[in-house]
């Protein structure tokens, strides 16, 4: 094959995305993947103070270091911005995971989470419209199931009741996605995440917060009777879903991409203290409003059409993240 044809082929063989929120934790994951699979990526990402901007940039280290990244920063809200972005890029797909994190946070500020999470979502599906780009990938969340009696939470399962602002503007998020994939003939898969940890996960969330306190010989803090159970959710598992969710895009899909084995947070906490080495202090807090009691998913849509196949054990996957944490912490 003549060489100029050769090069051609390869190139139109190659998929290119853009990563929003490509600097948090499952964006940096996300982007090294892809990357390491042949993919070219673009990256954007506001560095939002929710947490420190030094943490989002060392994230990225390793992808700025490759020659088939390229990094924009700035805001998703902001339509010539998004559309300029959108436009320049020949892409293939979109995978947004831009969006302010977090359910008690959002119970403080409700209009903040709905200005990000909504009219950010609309701002990059109009973007990704007005470009021809055909398909879209939502990172929704299982906090859309609330208080689901029902277990395991199943994708046809009714999500009309959100308990918190950030679960109620994902149910807004995988809304409007489907009605750009009714108008406009889009494909969209929207990605119910259950709990994400490994290296990298953000400060905030508990796996992080409490072996960061139990090194530091810090109390940590318990809300309710630590029967409260999640459905965590390792990084490489959650990366492997979203990587079937851009090749194997059509039509409308939501999917739940978790563990689908749900641990008590005491039991969590035990777990924590095995991979760190170090009894955790606990100081016993009231239940938050805004918590749900469990989440639990059902996978078996995503194993059936993504061929998804969540394989890391819990105590596999605190000991790779005490590992990256211990050296982090260094």
């Amino acid at each position: 094959m003549d060489s100029s044809i050769s090069a051609w082929a390869d190139k139109l063989n190659k998929k290119k995305i853009l990563v929003t929120g490509a600097a948090g934790f499952i964006g940096s994951h996300l982007c090294e993947r892809a990357l390491k699979m042949g993919w070219h990526v673009e990256g954007l990402d506001n560095f939002d103070p929710f947490y420190d901007a030094a943490i989002k940039k060392k994230n990225l280290a390793q992808s700025l270091a490759h020659a088939n990244f390229k990094f924009h920063q700035g805001d998703i809200r902001k339509g010539d911005f998004a559309a300029q972005l959108c436009g320049g890029g020949n892409f293939n797909a979109v995978v947004h995971l831009a969006a302010r994190a977090g359910v008690r946070p959002s119970i403080e500020d409700p209009a903040g989470y709905m200005d990000v999470n909504i009219a950010g979502t609309v701002s990059m599906l109009e973007a990704a419209r007005g470009a021809g780009i055909k398909k879209f990938v939502f990172a929704s969340s299982s906090s859309v199931y609330g208080n689901n009696e029902k277990v395991p939470f199943a994708e046809t399962d009714n999500v009309d009741n959100p308990i918190s602002p950030y679960a109620a503007t994902k149910k807004a998020g995988e809304l409007i996605c489907y009605t750009y994939h009714h108008l406009f003939g889009i494909d969209m898969a929207c990605l119910r995440f259950f709990t994400v940890y490994g290296p990298r996960q953000r400060p905030d969330l508990a796996i992080h917060k409490f072996a960061r306190l139990i090194l530091d010989d810090k109390e940590i803090p318990v809300f309710g009777d630590g029967s409260m159970k999640r459905d965590f959710t390792y990084i490489d598992d959650i990366i492997d879903g979203v990587i079937a969710s851009v090749e194997r895009c059509k039509g409308y899909e939501i999917y739940n991409l978790g563990e689908s084995r749900p641990v008590r947070l005491d039991v969590l906490i035990s777990e924590i203290e095995n991979a760190i080495g170090k009894k955790a202090r606990i100081k016993r807090l009231p239940a938050q409003p805004g918590d749900v009691n469990q989440t639990y998913a059902d996978v078996s849509k995503a194993v059936r059409m993504l061929g998804y196949d969540p394989k890391t054990h819990l105590k596999d996957g605190l000991a790779s993240f005490a590992a990256w944490l211990k050296s982090d912490y260094k």
